[in-house]
């Protein structure tokens, strides 16, 4: 739920069985935080759903970072989005709603850690404060990556949709037997490699002049 009130529901995909025939990747669509945030906070629920898929890793990483407890580390990952909830319309720079998510998640997770010591529960503050200085690479190094994402779907989508189609077909998941790719491509077997890295070489001709640029 995107505001008032209500459960929020987040939480893990549940595990999908592979198929047994060939399914064609969908079109995937960068994600834009701002965007999204914009949307979410107009009651867009799509949006929401876009935003929590796209950080949940990061919230529960941040979560489970803290060595708490599964049942801790749950309550952890919910509080971070209803602060979320509680806060959307505040938040006026979606390019910064990971650090926002990453800070509230840790602050939730000291917070819950510090109460447990209040109760008697055996968490020093030495803890508190090597698994602080422990996360806080670890948070930069999972937003460098997502940055590093959207820099590979901003480039993906200047291929040909060709390309595209192979890229995505090809790196599948689960892997696919080189039949199944060409099949599912209409491609010989001897084409797949040989297209798959004129692909790749293009894809990284345009993100080195994005990175130059």
């Amino acid at each position: 739920m995107v505001a008032g009130t209500g459960t929020v529901a987040v939480g893990h995909p549940a595990a999908v069985p592979a198929p047994t025939v060939i399914v064609m990747m969908p079109d995937v669509t960068e994600f834009d935080a701002s965007t999204s945030l914009t949307h979410a906070c107009a009651g867009d629920q799509r949006a929401w759903e876009a935003i929590v898929a796209e950080y949940s890793g990061l919230v529960w990483a941040i979560a489970r970072s803290f060595r708490l407890s599964s049942a801790d580390a749950a309550d952890v990952y919910q509080a971070t989005w209803l602060r979320l909830v509680e806060n959307l319309t505040k938040i006026r720079d979606g390019e910064r709603l990971g650090s926002w998510l990453s800070t509230t998640a840790r602050r939730e997770a000291l917070m819950l850690l510090r109460r447990d010591r209040r109760q008697g529960a055996t968490v020093s503050i030495d803890l508190l404060d090597t698994v602080a200085d422990d996360l806080a690479p670890n948070v930069e190094a999972e937003l460098l990556k997502r940055e590093e994402r959207a820099s590979v779907w901003r480039a993906f989508a200047q291929l040909s949709a060709g390309c595209q189609q192979v890229l995505r077909v090809i790196f599948a998941d689960p892997p696919r037997s080189y039949a199944e790719l060409s099949t599912a491509l209409d491609m010989p077997i001897g084409s797949i490699g040989p297209t798959r890295a004129r692909c790749l070489s293009r894809l990284q001709a345009l993100l080195t002049s994005a990175t130059l640029t």
